[in-house]
C-alpha cells in the first residue's frame, strides 16, 4: 500500500466513526474516498479524529487551519457528501463528518448523466456492496446475532388508504398501554410531510445507482422520490443534491410512489424512532433498495408496527397482493387463498392498497423485523 493509500486508510477508520456499521479498508474503499476526497484534503479530515463533530472555533484548534481556508474545505467535501454544515439548536454552525454510505447516498440523488467517471463511481459501490455481503457469509451466524442486537435503520410508514381512496382497515391493539409521555411515531406519510417547513426531494440513490450501471428499476421509472425533511433538507438543496418542494408537490410525488406500490420508509435522527425524521425513503422490491429482502446484501433491521393480515372469507385468490407484496413472501396456498409470511411482513400496506376485494387489513404488532440475506 502506497504512503497515500495509507492515509486514505486512516481516513476511513475516522469516517467509520459516523456511522453505524465499520467499513473495511479495502482497496475498494479507498478507490471511494478518491473520487469523492482529494489527497490535499485528507490531514483536515483527520482533524476530525477525536470528535466527528465541531464549531469553528474547535476546528481552527483541531486542524490549526484559518477560518477561510476551513470553509473552502468544508464546501468542498458538502458537496461531495463527506460532510454536514448546518448550525445546531442554539444557531451555532457545526460541521460533521458524514459516514462513508452517505457519499453514495447524497452523490446519486442529484440527477446524473451516465459518465464513464459516474458509472465507476457507481460500480465501486456495488463492489464495496458485494465484499461486505462476502464478509456477511463467511462469518454468518456471529454476524448476525450482532446485527439483530442493532437499532432500526428505518421505519415502515404505511399505506392508510387503498387505491380506491376508501380507508385501510386497521385494528389497533387496545390492550396495549401507552404512557402518555411516551412519543408515538406519526403512521401517516402524509402527516409527517405537514410537520416540515423545509422539504427537499431527489432521485432514488438507490435506483439511479443501478440504472447508471446498467440496471434499471422495473417496478418504477428513476423520479424524483427521495426526501430529505428540516435541517437535512437544507443541507442537501445548499449543496446540489436536492431541490426543495412546497408540501402540496410533496403529496404528489408521494401519491405516485403508493401508485407505483413503493414502501414508504422513514429515517429518524441517529437511528431513534422515538427522535424527529429526518428522510423519507420510497422503495420498490425489485432488488434495488438493500432494505427489502431482493436487495439485502447485510441484515437490516426494520421497525414496523403493523403486521398484514388476509381475510380467508373476502380473499379470491387473483394473485395481485402476491404481485405486489415488497417482501415477496405472500403466495397462494392449495385453496387459492393468499397466505402471507409473519416473518417478514414489514406493515407497509402495499398488499392491501391494490387488493381489489379489501381482503386485507393491518394489524398493530410493535416489532423489529430483521431483514436477513439468505446464507450461501
Amino acid at each position: 500500500m502506497s504512503d497515500v493509500d495509507k492515509k486514505y486508510a486512516k481516513v476511513i477508520t475516522v469516517l467509520n466513526k459516523a456511522g453505524q456499521f465499520p467499513i473495511p479498508a479495502s482497496e475498494t474503499t479507498i478507490s471511494i474516498l478518491k473520487h469523492t476526497i482529494r489527497e490535499e484534503d485528507l490531514d483536515f479530515i483527520m482533524a476530525f479524529k477525536r470528535d466527528i463533530s465541531q464549531t469553528m472555533e474547535q476546528l481552527k484548534e483541531s486542524s490549526k487551519l484559518p477560518e477561510e481556508e476551513i470553509l473552502t474545505k468544508v464546501k468542498r467535501l458538502a458537496e461531495k457528501g463527506v460532510m454536514f454544515d448546518q448550525p445546531n439548536r442554539n444557531g451555532v454552525m457545526v460541521f460533521r463528518l458524514l459516514p462513508i454510505v452517505r457519499q453514495s447516498e447524497y452523490n446519486f440523488m442529484k440527477k446524473l448523466e451516465h459518465t464513464e467517471e459516474n458509472k465507476e463511481f457507481g460500480r465501486l459501490f456495488k463492489k464495496l456492496d458485494d465484499n461486505l455481503n462476502q464478509m456477511f457469509q463467511n462469518d454468518y451466524d456471529n454476524f448476525l446475532n450482532m446485527w439483530k442486537k442493532m437499532p432500526p435503520i428505518d421505519r415502515t410508514v404505511p399505506y392508510v388508504k387503498n387505491q380506491n381512496g376508501d380507508n385501510i382497515e386497521i385494528v389497533l391493539d387496545k390492550e396495549v398501554e401507552v404512557p402518555i409521555e411516551k412519543i408515538i411515531p406519526t403512521q401517516n406519510i402524509d402527516d409527517i410531510i405537514k410537520k416540515f417547513d423545509d422539504i427537499a426531494v431527489g432521485k432514488c440513490f438507490c435506483r439511479q445507482r443501478e440504472e447508471i450501471i446498467g440496471h434499471p428499476c422495473k417496478q418504477i421509472e428513476l423520479i424524483d422520490s427521495c426526501f430529505t425533511l428540516g435541517k437535512s433538507a437544507k443541507h442537501t438543496s445548499k449543496h446540489g443534491f436536492s431541490r426543495l418542494v412546497s408540501r402540496e408537490e410533496a403529496l404528489d410525488i408521494l401519491k405516485k410512489c403508493r401508485e407505483a406500490g413503493l414502501v414508504h420508509k422513514a429515517y429518524h435522527l441517529a437511528s431513534d424512532i422515538n427522535k424527529e425524521e429526518v428522510a423519507i425513503c420510497n422503495c420498490c422490491g425489485d432488488g434495488c433498495c438493500p432494505n427489502s429482502l431482493k436487495g439485502a446484501y447485510i441484515p437490516q433491521n426494520n421497525a414496523s408496527n403493523f403486521v398484514a393480515e388476509i381475510n380467508p372469507e373476502l380473499c379470491t385468490g387473483c394473485g395481485t397482493c402476491v404481485e405486489k407484496c415488497h417482501n415477496a413472501i405472500i403466495e397462494l396456498n392449495n385453496d387459492n387463498i393468499a397466505e402471507r409470511d409473519e416473518k417478514f411482513c414489514i406493515g407497509c400496506g402495499v398488499c392491501a392498497y391494490f387488493c381489489p376485494e379489501n381482503a386485507i387489513s393491518l394489524v398493530e404488532k410493535k416489532r423489529i423485523v430483521n431483514i436477513i440475506p439468505p446464507q450461501k
